[in-house]
């Protein structure tokens, strides 16, 4: 079974308080977008050594750092290969890492949402929407968004969901990554939370036009500083004709939308990790 794992980008980003257990609330969007990675699950291979208990892993495209356990796709199947013991039997998994990793787009989280789904699927565990969505959060706060893969108005740490009117169907995206990694965080540590006079789903019923001057994300203030580069890719997608600009997450992605595609966007963006999408 082969399944495509796909990132998100936030739209606004408003951290509105610190929390007594150390992590804070926020508001944000998340929006699905068509850049993907590719997982594929099988019966293992028997010429070939296990990775770890239960499984064998192969990690494809970009190259990702830390020890295969603590890949969330490992950790996804562990997940329910413990609940699950007769039934979650022992897999090869392939992962390809298209999405890049430290850029805001949730590119982990999705595999490991995806990879729920996948396991759900293929060993008939009979989990719901909202089971699996709260498994997901067990491994991280906006896995569970990727379980319905729509978008959201996220509120707590990112994982407490509501519906939100929004369609950007139509309008194009262009995704720009340099080699530049941001801590989390550091971001965190100098970020200034506030709640505003007007939440984030009020502002986005606004003209996308007027986004520019209203929806902004918090992180932006602490990283900009520290990391110019991102903030003159910001500062580019808006010379080229974007609607609206924002730095995804912590970063490092900044991402433009624009009411038609870009001519020529990757040679503006030469050296970058640079994609240009349909948004739908």
């Amino acid at each position: 079974m082969i399944v495509y794992p796909n990132a998100k980008i936030n739209i606004g980003l408003n951290v509105v308080a610190k929390r007594p257990d150390g992590y804070h609330d926020l508001e944000t969007v998340f929006y699905p977008i068509d850049l993907q990675d590719a997982l594929e699950v099988h019966g293992v291979n028997e010429n070939e050594p296990m990775t770890g208990e239960g499984y064998q892993l192969k990690v494809g495209g970009t190259v990702l750092g830390g020890r295969p356990a603590d890949n969330l796709v490992v950790r996804a199947y562990q997940l329910l290969r413990q609940e699950f013991p007769d039934k979650v039997q022992p897999v090869s998994i392939y992962l390809f890492k298209h999405v890049p990793t430290g850029a805001g787009l949730g590119g982990g989280s999705s595999d490991a949402a995806f990879m729920l789904k996948l396991l759900n699927e293929r060993f008939d565990l009979g989990l719901t929407t909202e089971q699996l969505e709260e498994r997901a959060t067990r491994i991280g706060a906006d896995c569970a968004f990727f379980v319905q893969n729509r978008p959201v108005y996220a509120e707590g740490i990112g994982n407490v969901f509501s519906d939100i009117s929004l369609s950007l169907a139509g309008k194009t995206l262009v995704l720009v990554k340099p080699d530049v990694f941001v801590s989390t965080a550091d971001a965190y540590r100098f970020v200034t939370p506030q709640r505003r006079e007007h939440s984030l789903k009020e502002l986005l019923q606004e003209p996308i036009e007027k986004w520019k001057d209203l929806v902004v994300n918090d992180f932006e203030a602490s990283v900009f500083p520290k990391y110019p580069e991102i903030a003159a890719i910001k500062d580019r997608l808006y010379d080229l004709g974007a609607v609206y600009a924002a730095m995804s997450g912590s970063g490092a992605s900044v991402y433009g939308i624009f009411n038609q595609p870009v001519e020529h966007v990757d040679e503006v963006f030469a050296g970058y990790f640079c994609r240009q999408r349909d948004l739908k």
